[in-house]
């Protein structure tokens, strides 16, 4: 198919009146052909006639303009509503939002918020250092002798197979515990909890000995919370996996195996160490089978998963010569996106050749060395998975790494087999690194973590220095807060040896949550809307649920925002700390997901001081000032107050009022009858200048509830809407009220309360005109019987006013038209007959002809692409679909003619989904780019915070599977096409050559609307396929296709201002291979106490060694001097 575009040449036009015929007009044309010839013969006859018909449609279309201009100025009432505003502008101030004073004014609360939060951090951090060095230990220790309270003693958990698993005995406390408002869930203020991993026995020495001495943080924990009430969790993650958490709750039981590790939160691995550069090889050499291979396949993607997005890595197997597994050259950022690259790729390793250790550690520092690429520049290691091997490599290692040693080499001998591993645990100990066994599914969680504590030595030998708060990325908290992030800070063992050497352990991270929620209240809300908003890093709409979320959810600014290389100038001065502002025009989606708008904001941002965050504010220029409501009369109050009442809406229209936080004691509730119910009780009780009330929310609302009240008054009450074939009439404000009139129109009413959550109040004030907004309906929506259902149309416009000189667009405006009356309006407008014309007897005649109006397809389409009206009854219950829906092949035609612009946005991270029927899965929210801009001058890339400023949504969470040879999880990737209105304004002809099956159309944009009028013949062979365009949300592939393209070129990003990765005084860091400094030895699973523990060493309940000497317990290599 070929869309052959035809110029139409200028000639005036002549209109007649109405009903009258133009000589040689038709209303649309037929392609009745039956062979070449004939199509000539039609080409020519409609290229003869393309003035005429363009003449045609350019009154027809004034004929649409003016009858859509007339209803919206008789039921629209925006001059009216503009007079409303001037009579009672005494009521009323207009403030100007300044933006550079905004952003430093919340810029400011927000550090000292975050400041307060430091305080107490630091006085935990500091309360665990000094309780752990006067700790005594204790060899002897029993459970009996610790009290704690076992946070999964109450907890139920299920078997996998659906039977209950019997609980271990306990010795846990017996708490009660009071609902709590502040943390969503029961707490117990007068104790903290402990949470242990369900693969550590409880009952070990050194787990006892640990719980003996974080027993004293619970004084600090409750003295921290009468400083500040406002503290939620305060946590002390320890190197041994145990958590102690305040206040006490119950610990929340995944719906699967429990596998929390509080070592391999993003927030305990953000503040243990510094970022990494990490190269990862596996031997694939033929020895390497059956279970071996899956072993380290596993192992591989549990490593994966100790990295966050401050670190680098690359996976490459070797046999005779390594290679990377994946598209990737070089070393990557380990964000979400490569790692499941990695990861994937990594299940298709196959094991064949024989091992050449020295090809996989050349590959692996030949990575490290190349500096032509962005990476974390701070600590540098190679991690070696294999069953075994007699070469030590040593030329390799004296030519790359020697005598330095600025790589650290960490060795892991996986599978169970009987080769000699002496020449692994040289390597690593030759290389300043490790050396573990993994001889079985169970070792591999705890093994392939451990070297962070390796990695935590040059910074507790740092002392002081290293002790900096970090903030961490937003994530969903583990025990049900929802979004937080959170302030770590290491716990450094201060213990020295007898020879007053320092002891080189990190004890673990001290944590204190912040929720977004928290922030978010710092935020002036709704005088800095309508789209514009403030936002710690990033604010955006969040209103799909998301499951399985276990990494952070880490958003690039330009992943959130359609790219330009404004933007990109903005994140390089956020990322730098720098603060700035600046004007630009941008593309925005729209909250319905449906519409793409160009628009002009001002951007502005500034670091938040003593953070690594940074704070964006984006304001549409309609919104530089805003009403501020002054009833000092509390007559008046009163008086406006009653049309709030459900026994007003009759007469006045039914009010919904926006879900805000109006007062402290407000019950919020989803249900909009029932909070206006609650509302009204609060009301009876407190005046809008009530202490407890935000008398700026309250002011406007009441405000508007009576200006609105006006507008019934003075237009709505004295037209009659069924001439005119409305269905309702409405008006939204900034206020927060939304007055529908008359009041049943209510019962079909499904916009949002909240005004600026509503895509039409939005769309109308970043657009100029009438916007339409047609019911949305999906490709598979099959209708409803029109008899029996009123289906409904929206038209809303802004109302600008300007008052000194100060413009500003306080309200929206509309109606609601009735689908089927309408399009039966639209037969007549979209001819050139009369309403006293009857349908359907007319007849024109080209050549030999005759063409009766349903011959014809005339449609209104809306800026997305959706069907708003058609003379073709079969397509009224398609109405709101994608265009493309109802006729691929003129949609196609008007997309290859310019007509329309496209853009495929991509959700910017993969949502890890269940596979379910249908193909759908819960995904990552999409972004409305225009509510936020982000970016902070953090170590990498940007911290965000992601929250919503206008409205809630909460995560829902779960724990991955706990069985590591299985498939982990789907993941999946929504994409959507947007179109939107391209720049072509004009009048357009065309033919769309399909042979035999070819089509005349013609196209023209609708004045003053976001409507596109389209003419064209009715199909009359279905022999002209087109490609179908997609507008709806696809399951694409879980990464991008040009992934592999896009890492060649990164993104700016700011490393450390420090780097913790060497000391000359780091001692004992080579390895016989135990759990890892911090644990002592710790405790490990092993078949062979991985090489370092002495035989007979007693085996834990759960398979783990347990270590005996006190000494492990600081972490000394027994018998080291």
């Amino acid at each position: 198919m070929q869309d052959v575009p035809v110029a139409a040449p200028a000639l005036p036009c002549a209109h007649p009146g109405p009903g009258r015929a133009l000589p040689g007009t038709v209303p649309c044309l037929s392609a009745r052909c039956q062979g070449s010839d004939s199509f000539s013969l039609f080409l020519s006859l409609s290229l003869s006639l393309f003035p005429s018909i363009s003449c045609s449609m350019q009154y027809w279309a004034r004929r649409l303009e003016q009858e859509i201009d007339g209803v919206m100025r008789i039921f629209g009432g925006v001059q009216q509503l503009r007079k409303i505003y001037d009579d009672n502008k005494s009521l009323f101030e207009v403030k100007e939002n300044v933006p550079r004073k905004l952003v430093e004014k919340v810029a400011g609360d927000i550090e000292s918020l975050l400041a307060k939060k430091v305080r107490a951090l630091k006085r935990l951090a500091n309360a665990a250092e000094k309780f752990q060095k006067a700790h005594h230990w204790q060899d002897n220790i029993r459970e009996e002798d610790i009290e704690y309270y076992d946070s999964k003693a109450d907890t139920e958990y299920d078997d996998p197979d659906g039977e209950e698993i019997e609980r271990e005995k306990s010795n846990s406390l017996k708490l009660e515990f009071t609902d709590d408002d502040n943390f969503k869930t029961k707490v117990n203020y007068s104790y903290a909890a402990v949470q242990i991993p369900t693969d550590i026995y409880k009952g070990s020495t050194v787990i006892l000995n640990e719980l003996n001495w974080t027993q004293a943080l619970e004084d600090v924990f409750i003295e921290n919370r009468k400083e500040d009430p406002s503290l939620l969790w305060q946590v002390f993650g320890s190197a041994t996996g145990v958590t102690r958490y305040y206040p006490a709750t119950p610990w929340r039981a995944p719906n699967k195996i429990d596998l929390y590790d509080v070592r391999r939160r993003p927030w305990y691995i953000q503040g243990a160490s510094s970022p990494k550069d990490m190269v990862i090889i596996v031997d694939v050499s033929g020895s390497v089978s059956g279970l071996t291979l899956k072993l380290m396949k596993t192992s591989v993607y549990e490593m994966l998963d100790t990295l966050s997005d401050d670190d680098y890595v690359n996976v490459a197997s070797f046999n005779e010569k390594a290679k990377p597994v994946s598209c990737f050259k070089h070393l990557v950022q380990a964000n979400i996106r490569n790692k499941k690259v990695f990861k994937e790729d990594v299940q298709g390793m196959v094991a064949k050749g024989t091992t050449d250790y020295k090809a996989g550690f050349e590959y692996a520092f030949d990575q490290l060395q190349n500096s032509n690429i962005t990476r974390a520049n701070c600590n540098k290691m190679i991690m070696m998975f294999t069953d075994g091997g007699e070469d030590r490599v040593q030329d390799v290692f004296e030519k790359y790494n020697w005598p330095n040693k600025t790589v650290r080499v960490f060795t892991f001998s996986v599978g169970q087999h009987n080769y000699d591993v002496t020449p692994l645990q040289w390597m690593a100990c030759a290389n300043k690194g490790y050396y573990f066994e993994i001889p079985s599914i169970g070792a591999i969680r705890i093994n392939t973590q451990e070297y962070l504590d390796v990695l935590g030595r040059p910074m507790v030998l740092a002392g002081n220095r290293a002790k900096q708060v970090q903030w961490t990325n937003v994530y969903q908290d583990a025990l049900g807060l929802g979004l937080v992030v959170t302030g770590t800070l290491p716990v450094f063992n201060l213990t020295e040896d007898s020879s007053d050497r320092k002891n080189q352990l990190i004890l673990g991270v001290m944590g204190i949550d912040v929720a977004l929620n928290d922030i978010k209240r710092l935020t002036p809300r709704y005088n800095v809307l309508a789209a514009g908003a403030l936002s710690p890093c990033l604010a955006l709409p969040l209103f799909l649920q998301i499951i399985n979320f276990r990494e952070p959810v880490t958003l690039d600014f330009l992943d959130a925002e359609l790219e330009d290389e404004n933007k990109e100038e903005i994140r390089r001065s956020m990322i730098d700390g720098n603060d700035g502002q600046r004007f630009i025009k941008t593309l925005i989606k729209s909250l319905d997901e449906q519409y793409i708008d160009e628009v002009f904001r001002t951007y502005t941002w500034a670091p938040i001081k003593s953070t690594n965050y940074s704070l964006g504010l984006v304001l549409p220029p309609y919104s530089t000032y805003y009403i501020q409501a002054n009833l000092s009369d509390q007559i008046l109050q009163v008086k406006y107050f009653e049309y709030l009442l459900p026994n007003s809406f009759e007469s006045e229209g039914h009010v919904f009022i926006a879900p805000r936080e109006y007062c402290k004691d407000l019950d919020l509730s989803d249900n909009n009858t029932e909070f206006l119910e609650n509302f009204i009780a609060l009301m009876e009780k407190v005046t809008p200048d009530s202490k407890q009330c935000d008398n700026f929310l309250l002011h406007n609302l009441i405000l508007d509830t009576g200006i609105t009240q006006q507008l019934v008054d003075q237009v709505w009450k004295d037209q009659d809407l069924n001439t005119y074939s409305l269905l309702a009439v409405f008006a939204a404000t900034d206020g927060g009220i939304t007055r529908v009139f008359p009041n049943k129109a209510a019962d079909d009413w499904e916009e949002e309360p909240e005004p600026f959550n509503a895509s039409f109040y939005r769309r109308s004030l970043d657009n100029k005109g009438y916007i339409f907004k047609p019911p949305y309906r999906d490709a598979g929506y099959r209708g409803l019987d029109l008899e029996n259902n009123t289906i409904g149309i929206l038209v809303s416009t802004a109302v600008e006013l300007s008052i000194g000189g100060k413009t500003l667009k306080p309200a929206v405006v509309g109606v609601k038209l009735d689908l089927e009356a309408w399009a039966e309006k639209f037969k007549v407008l979209a001819s050139n007959r009369t309403d006293r014309d009857q349908l359907g007897t007319r007849r024109v005649r080209l050549d030999d002809t005759a063409l009766l109006p349903q011959d014809l397809i005339c449609v209104l389409i809306d800026d997305g692409g959706f069907l708003v009206l058609s003379n073709q009854e079969d397509h009224w219950y398609q109405v709101g679909k994608f265009f493309s829906e109802v006729d691929a092949n003129l949609m196609s035609a008007l997309y290859n003619n310019s007509f329309y612009d496209r853009v495929t946005l991509p959700m910017p991270t993969p949502c890890p989904c269940p596979p379910v029927a249908g193909g759908q899965c819960p995904r990552v929210p999409s972004v409305s780019p225009f509510l936020g801009v982000s970016a902070a001058p953090c170590t990498s890339l940007f911290q965000q915070f992601l929250y919503s400023l206008t409205y809630s949504s909460w995560f829902q969470t779960e724990e991955v599977v706990g069985d590591g040879m299985e498939a982990r999880e789907t993941s999946c990737i929504m994409k959507q096409t947007q179109y939107y209105f391209s720049t072509v304004n004009a009048t357009y002809n065309a033919i769309i050559d399909c042979g035999n099956c070819s089509r005349l159309f013609h196209a023209q944009r609708l004045a003053n609307t976001n409507l596109l009028f389209v003419v064209a013949d009715k199909p009359i062979c279905s022999q002209c396929e087109s490609v179908k365009l997609l507008q709806a949300e696809v399951r694409g592939v879980w990464w991008d296709p040009n992934q592999c393209e896009l890492v060649d070129r990164p993104r700016y990003r700011k490393g450390p201002h420090i780097c913790f990765d060497y000391n000359a005084t780091v001692r004992g860091a080579g390895g016989l291979g135990w759990a890892g400094p911090g644990r002592g030895g710790g405790i490990l699973w092993g078949g062979r106490a991985m090489g370092g523990f002495p035989e007979g060493a007693p085996l834990g309940k759960s398979g783990q060694w347990v270590p005996l000497s006190r000494e492990w317990s600081h972490g000394r290599i027994p018998g080291e001097p």
